[in-house]
């Protein structure tokens, strides 16, 4: 069973953010990076799923040479061999962009399962994983909890909203987006760290696998929220004030 899993290097979380002078993205010259936690949880369920059943785990990272760092730490867990698609202006790709390089460099490795977090810390539009079944022309899952390996197909635990969940069997080839917390991460061992100076990282671009990745989505301005403070003073008997109150949270903040 050859499994990718698509990881994305993101700034970590304790960075302090600030914008860029263009106004378009944030200042990286001194940030530090760490893999996408959503895709640790996505990476870790493919090295689960290979020790049960055998096979490969292939990593695949689009980004800049930096993103190497973030490939070896996928290999150094367990990922047996990685690509990385060499794209320095990765945080200027749409969504459709991103998933051109990925589906591309992913069909070339015909696997029996893709693989990605459920969304992204920096963006989080959850789009990724979901556009590349569609290029790949596979059956997509999304916010799964649990997966199940049968004889050509997969059971898979999906979860919905207010405590349900659905029980979902797919064939194979599919693509899944994984839900954060439905394992334990692992971390990488000092032999596993020894190991992944020796496995192959095999280096791709755009031009290479043929992809025009010319966004078609421009961000035109990032910004750091205004914060304001509102007050409301509600007067009258308390009844009234209660239902005005609950009218308020319901229709306007809408956390009721």
């Amino acid at each position: 069973m050859k499994i990718l899993a698509a990881i994305k290097q993101v700034p970590s979380r304790d960075s302090s953010l600030r914008v860029n002078s263009s106004g378009q993205w944030i200042e990286d010259a001194d940030l530090t990076y760490e893999i996408n936690e959503p895709d640790a949880y996505a990476l870790e369920e493919a090295l689960q799923l290979k020790e049960k059943h055998g096979g490969e785990v292939v990593a695949i990272c689009a980004g800049p040479a930096r993103a190497a760092q973030t490939i070896r730490e996928a290999l150094a867990k367990g990922a047996d061999r990685a690509i990385h698609i060499e794209a320095d202006d990765v945080d200027s790709l749409d969504t459709l962009a991103l998933s051109k390089l990925l589906a591309a460099a992913a069909k070339a490795e015909n696997p029996d399962l893709v693989l990605t977090g459920l969304q992204s810390d920096d963006l989080g539009s959850g789009q990724t994983g979901v556009v590349m079944a569609e290029l790949l022309g596979m059956p997509h899952g999304t916010i799964i909890m649990a997966v199940e390996k049968q004889d050509g197909s997969i059971r898979v635990k999906r979860e919905l909203e207010d405590g349900w969940f659905q029980h979902v069997t797919m064939s194979l080839p599919a693509v899944l987006t994984i839900q954060s917390g439905i394992n334990k991460l692992r971390y990488a061992t000092l032999m596993g760290i020894k190991k992944a100076k020796t496995k192959e990282i095999k280096v791709v671009t755009a031009a290479s696998l043929g992809v025009e990745c010319t966004p078609q989505v421009e961000r035109l301005k990032v910004y750091v929220p205004d914060r304001t403070k509102q007050a409301q003073i509600f007067d009258g008997p308390a009844k009234e004030s209660a239902a005005k109150l609950v009218e308020k949270l319901k229709f306007e903040v809408r956390v009721i």
